[in-house]
């Protein structure tokens, strides 16, 4: 399967080091997400460093992974984010990470080898991502998971980030959610899958 697609996953932010603009976390954990797929992180395959991209834009790369393990949890990430860049954009991107704004990551890949996530009953629809190339995380406002946020940050300048605005995530992402564009590339990928 040659299909490009972008999946979400829990991510749990370790940590946030404001001075040297790093991030650590795990991402691509077994959970499944919204779409109902699954994406398995030991099938995962990459060479690092990858980009980290702000909401799946490849036109605005804000910085590397520079670190990923495997872990029964998921991927632990560490990556840092471009300092004195003069673009304007790379320091909006690590301002709303660092206010909280944007709390969630989500995974660009390649899909390698996929199967239905029911083999008895393929036509409901959800994808087992077994093996699969990750070329990008991306910082993101609304992931798939409803579990993906950040629930620990530890910077000079903020409190630890809780629960709150999870709720009005979730309602924004249920009205979004059909016209968003890492949707429709997981639709492509599971009509690739079924041969259509």
């Amino acid at each position: 399967m040659e299909s490009v697609t972008k999946s979400w996953s829990v991510l749990e932010v370790k940590s946030i080091d404001s001075d040297s603009r790093i991030i650590r976390g795990i991402a691509s954990t077994p959970s499944t997400d919204r779409a109902g797929d699954i994406v398995e992180p030991k099938g995962a395959k990459f060479k690092l460093p990858f980009p980290l991209l702000s909401q799946h834009d490849h036109q605005s790369p804000i910085g590397h992974v520079t670190s990923a393990m495997v872990t029964d949890k998921g991927i632990e990430i560490e990556a840092s984010i471009a300092k004195d860049s003069g673009l304007d954009y790379v320091d909006r991107a690590w301002a709303q990470i660092k206010a909280g704004l944007v709390r969630g990551l989500s995974i660009g890949f390649r899909a390698l080898k996929a199967e239905p996530v029911d083999a008895e009953k393929p036509h409901r629809g959800g994808i087992r991502f077994k093996e699969w190339e990750l070329y990008e995380i991306s910082a993101v406002t609304v992931p798939c998971n409803a579990h993906c946020n950040i629930t620990t940050v530890k910077k000079y300048d903020a409190e630890p980030a809780g629960e709150n605005g999870i709720d009005a995530l979730d309602a924004a992402l249920q009205r979004n959610l059909r016209i968003n564009r890492a949707k429709q590339a997981i639709i492509a990928a599971k009509r690739a899958l079924k041969g259509h």
